[in-house]
């Protein structure tokens, strides 16, 4: 059975699953920071850890594997969700690769009915200072509603370059300002804090889920 964290009420009508990034644990300040904000938002929120994550937890430092082989476990996840008898409507989502493992499965999930959306935080649309090599396939023809939160210095994809890859329709971008890509801005230069950018991820994922 997947492990979890959870935040929020367990009688909120929607519950967004979280899947780490490739490098942070599932209780990371940043993936709590968000966990925490959503929950004050009115959701719950459901936090898991991909197995490479969890052994590092008993001294198994094993690194990150290639994002598609752990699409199994994303899936599995949903369902233990549903077995520890979370009921109502879910949105799946993560930071970083777990945004990504998310919406590899989405379309999946969807058509089955079993998510209403996606919700992808920094999404690694290419390895730093490789633009070139794109991880947005998937991504042109995709089906579930999806809002992807970015940052504007995201080194993973920029402004510019996201505008040019033709991302489908069901995908609505929203850009944090001076944000990297943690979506953490630099105050003294932008005017914003973390704790403003937080606020509007979880203002922003409420009005949009209220219309799913």
């Amino acid at each position: 059975m997947t492990h979890f964290l959870f935040d929020g009420f367990d009688t909120a009508s929607v519950t967004i699953l979280l899947a780490h990034g490739a490098g942070a644990a599932m209780d990371s300040p940043s993936m709590t920071a968000t966990a925490k904000a959503l929950a004050t938002a009115g959701f719950q929120v459901a936090r898991f850890e991909f197995h490479y994550m969890a052994a590092r937890r008993y001294g198994h430092r094993k690194p990150p594997p290639r994002a598609e082989t752990v699409n199994p476990e994303y899936i599995k996840a949903i369902a233990d969700l549903r077995a520890k008898g979370v009921t109502g409507k879910l949105i799946i989502g993560g930071k970083s690769m777990g945004g990504r493992v998310a919406s590899m499965v989405a379309d999946e999930m969807f058509a089955k009915g079993e998510i209403a959306g996606l919700v992808c935080l920094g999404y690694p649309f290419h390895p730093p200072a490789k633009p070139g090599q794109l991880r947005t396939k998937h991504l042109l023809g995709l089906k579930t509603p999806t809002l992807i939160f970015q940052g504007t210095r995201d080194e993973f994809g920029t402004k510019d370059e996201v505008a040019t890859y033709g991302l489908s329709d069901a995908i609505e971008m929203i850009w944090l300002e001076d944000g990297d890509h943690d979506l953490k801005p630099r105050k003294a230069i932008s005017g914003f804090s973390t704790a403003d950018h937080l606020r509007t991820r979880a203002e922003r994922v409420k009005a949009w889920a209220e219309g799913l």
